[in-house]
């Protein structure tokens, strides 16, 4: 039976891979997308529903299968430890409160590696901590996915991603697997295939088993 699938931040680097595979994708009879400003493509399976952040309360009419769920932002774009909280622990978790309680079955979420909720590291902890608030949520399967550095051409420019992309050309072949920069459409990859592998549970992916997708 084919399913519904919601991506949150469908606009970012892995949720716009995300929508791109998952509209060919005959597992799925609809894709709805959210984001804050209006995709650029359309097709008769999608469905983009416009939310900022005031209008949270859009949630509750949505129904669908499989949540894929890549909100996030950095420090340096949030401007504060607030507004990057806000972003990345408390977004998802109203995504995923709001989906469950309409019926949605699995819920695939994008961390970082080094998410550790007991980090002295405040991005890492923020990860952690989303990633035990969404477990907790008790979703029929919750997918963890823990990507390195993304790679991938993004909207806005990141300098300190952009260097590192470099050290990552020039160093790659001697930097373990697990730390290597990982391109976006290899997670959004991962994401589809694990959805419809019919686990239960909590599944937990680290980036250097994500380089296979």
């Amino acid at each position: 039976m084919a399913r519904t699938a919601l991506v949150a931040g469908a606009t970012g680097l892995i949720g716009n891979q995300l929508v791109q595979l998952l509209l060919p994708d005959a597992a799925y009879q609809r894709v709805i997308a959210l984001s804050r400003k209006p995709l650029a493509i359309t097709h008769p399976k999608l469905e983009n529903v416009l939310l900022n952040v005031e209008e949270w309360a859009k949630l509750n009419s949505l129904q669908a299968d499989d949540i894929f769920c890549c909100l996030g932002t950095t420090i340096k774009q949030a401007k504060t430890k607030a507004a990057f909280r806000k972003v990345d622990f408390d977004y998802p978790v109203e995504v995923a409160k709001a989906l469950k309680q309409n019926g949605a079955e699995n819920f695939l979420l994008v961390s970082a590696l080094g998410a550790d909720k007991n980090s002295r590291i405040f991005y890492n902890q923020v990860k952690g901590e989303v990633e035990a608030a969404i477990i907790e949520i008790n979703y029929h399967a919750t997918y963890v996915f823990r990507p390195s550095l993304l790679l991938g051409d993004r909207k806005e420019q990141r300098s300190g991603e952009d260097a590192a992309k470099v050290f990552y050309k020039i160093f790659g072949a001697l930097i373990p697997q697990k730390y290597k920069g990982i391109d976006a459409q290899k997670v959004a990859r991962a994401m589809v295939a694990e959805a419809k592998s019919g686990k239960q549970g909590l599944q937990v992916y680290e980036s250097a088993v994500l380089q296979q997708y």
